[in-house]
């Protein structure tokens, strides 16, 4: 998947903003709340997200897929998919997706309501 393809898909789920930060990073929110990032790292495009519990477990020790830099350091649940093989493109979708649910699940019902989730 390439940079604009996530950012496009990330643009695609309900009510997300983004804002460029941290230098050249893309930061997907959804109700103020960071849910995907991309940026480069050693001349490559990488893809952060939130993980379950399971995923973090299973795929932090994957070819091409590491424990997010700086974020799982503070203990949270974040994946980084730097190289190959890393993720197909249907599997980080599927994993963005559960992100922005975990992130979503996490908003106050008033945000949720003022967002219309």
């Amino acid at each position: 998947m390439t940079r604009d393809e996530f950012n496009s898909f990330c643009a695609s789920l309900p009510t997300t903003t983004h804002v460029v930060q941290w230098g050249n990073s893309d930061v997907w929110k959804v109700g103020g709340k960071v849910f995907a990032i991309t940026s480069v790292r050693g001349g490559a495009d990488t893809y952060t997200f939130k993980a379950s519990e399971m995923a973090f477990e299973i795929l932090s020790d994957a070819p091409g897929i590491m424990p997010a830099p700086y974020l799982a350091s503070r203990g949270l649940k974040w994946l980084c998919c730097f190289g190959e093989p890393g993720l197909s493109d249907d599997s980080l979708r599927d994993h963005v997706c559960a992100s922005y649910d975990m992130v979503v699940a996490k908003l106050t019902r008033k945000k949720r309501a003022e967002l219309g989730l």
